[in-house]
């Protein structure tokens, strides 16, 4: 069935001119595969003309074969003063070999005046130009008209103009761009309705984030009934970011119920976050709507107490439409519908009427209060919760440790000590490090390994560090984070204390101990 919205994915090029992303031609080629897979409707794969690695792509592109994407090269009107044929821009254009090519070209008469500095009907021509030269070639033209809006705004006439000379060309799309992204949804709504009024051919929207609308404003404009919609995945863009398809895919299939990407996609778009992100180097947005970490969590009493007995009570959809999962966040606000429905999750047989939940409560909010902090440290929590139902002695104890640090004109070397004790059983040992983190973290396991072999598989994937109370400068409190991983899943585990070693120390200990739970 034909989509009442296309999806048109331009991460490739407006995402990679985010700050902090810089994709390479191999990057491209992986997120254009997982774009099709996916089910977008084009992927605009960069701008032949301004780099030779957008080049390099659309050769290698070349010999993929896409199965439900349209590949789509990106460039702009000829330049002023030269025929069409004669572009080496436009002509680069042509030699990308995409079913697709899409162009931008001025809207506004302050850009003709003050960028292009050319005349209004020389603009014109521009665009009527290079459309009639590429729809003569064969491509399917989508004409993006930059600074529709606002150039609307400024003069309407001609900005009208401007879109009746792409359509009168031949254009199969005229895309109204709110460049600057500060325009509103009313705005956005009262002038795409004019272009759809005006205009035989299909209408689209390309929407900015800055003042932080590029979701709403696209959704405005499919709303008011333009069918085609510009952005890219988890919002990469110039200055804040391009309108984020992330957001508007699920906002078009389960708020507007019009039909875009496929049904069965949907359950993928968490994932497809996840993948970009990954590529780019970039660290997940835990924030970001329907697909971040955070979209369905919930930390106050109250509200997991509601969502226990009815989900949709504080959550819009069920998270797995989008792929993503609840996520019942421990805190001192928590209440006993949080520590049930997390015990739960991590194994445990908990119920309101278990005798120990009181307790488990409040020792969570004693230790939260002190700095702990459990909402990534699920490792730690379920060895309180088990340490509280099961009563049972730790598998081991630290009975002392040692560290150090010399250096001489050559190195420096951090050295750890440490003894450990399994039942009756003692072990001491002594590893060196590249800090003192490192150092002891390698002389526990070393020490434990002597009695259970298998810990040796465990590695530190992260470690982050926090000063609770500042203003007690190198006395302050210090919260330590720590992310391990024995190949098939990772936990967190937190210590606290004045002394950043020691916070560390409690942070290893609960990361061992965690392993050896879930042996």
């Amino acid at each position: 069935m034909k989509p009442q919205v296309e999806i048109y994915d331009t991460t490739l090029r407006d995402g990679s001119q985010g700050e902090g992303v810089n994709f390479s031609v191999a990057d491209k080629l992986r997120i254009a595969e997982k774009l099709d897979s996916f089910g977008v409707h084009y992927i605009e794969g960069g701008w032949p003309g301004s780099n030779p690695k957008d080049i390099e792509f659309f050769a290698q592109a070349k010999k993929r074969k896409f199965k439900n994407a349209k590949l789509a090269a990106f460039g702009s009107t000829r330049k002023k003063n030269t025929p069409v044929e004669a572009d080496d821009q436009v002509r680069l254009l042509i030699e990308a070999g995409t079913p697709v090519v899409t162009i931008y070209g001025k809207t506004s008469m302050l850009h003709v005046k003050e960028v292009l500095r050319c005349t209004p009907e020389e603009n014109l021509a521009m665009i009527g130009d290079t459309v009639r030269f590429l729809k003569d070639h064969g491509k399917f033209v989508i004409y993006d008209a930059e600074h529709a809006f606002d150039g609307y705004k400024l003069d309407a006439d001609y900005a009208l103009a401007t879109w009746q000379a792409a359509e009168k060309a031949g254009a199969d799309f005229v895309v109204l761009c709110d460049t600057n992204g500060g325009c509103l949804p009313n705005e956005i709504s009262a002038i795409t309705k004019v272009a759809l009024g005006k205009l035989n051919c299909k209408v689209g929207i390309h929407t900015h984030d800055d003042i932080g609308l590029g979701v709403a404003n696209a959704l405005a404009a499919l709303e008011t009934g333009a069918v085609h919609v510009q952005g890219t995945i988890n919002g990469y863009g110039e200055r804040t970011g391009n309108c984020n398809l992330t957001s508007v895919i699920p906002c078009v299939a389960l708020k507007l119920k019009k039909t875009s990407v496929p049904v069965k996609s949907l359950p993928k778009l968490k994932e497809l976050s996840q993948f970009v992100d990954e590529i780019a180097n970039m660290r997940h947005n835990p924030r970001l709507p329907w697909v971040g970490a955070a979209a369905f969590a919930h930390k106050g009493g109250a509200h997991v107490n509601a969502v226990q007995k009815l989900a949709s009570s504080y959550e819009h959809i069920n998270p797995d439409l989008v792929g993503n999962a609840r996520n019942i966040l421990i805190s001192d606000l928590a209440g006993r519908s949080n520590i049930v429905i997390k015990a739960q999750e991590l194994g445990f047989k908990l119920t309101n009427d278990t005798p120990e939940l009181k307790a488990i409560l409040n020792r969570v909010k004693e230790l939260e209060n002190e700095g702990y902090e459990y909402e990534a440290a699920e490792g730690s929590l379920a060895l309180l919760i088990g340490k509280a139902l099961k009563h049972r002695e730790p598998p081991f104890s630290v009975d002392a440790y040692h560290v150090s640090m010399r250096r001489d004109a050559k190195e420096s070397v951090c050295e750890a000590t440490i003894k450990v004790s399994v039942g009756n059983k003692r072990a001491q040992t002594v590893a060196e490090g590249d800090g003192p983190v490192n150092a002891l973290d390698g002389a526990l396991r070393l020490a434990l390994a002597k009695f259970f072999p298998h810990l040796r598989r465990i590695e530190l994937t992260d470690y982050k560090v926090r000063i609770l109370d500042g203003v007690a400068g190198t006395a302050a409190r210090t919260r330590v984070l720590i992310q391990s991983s024995d190949g098939k899943r990772e936990w967190g585990t937190v210590g606290v204390s004045e002394n950043i070693i020691e916070a560390s120390l409690q942070a290893l200990v609960d990361s061992m101990e965690f392993a050896l739970l879930k042996k």
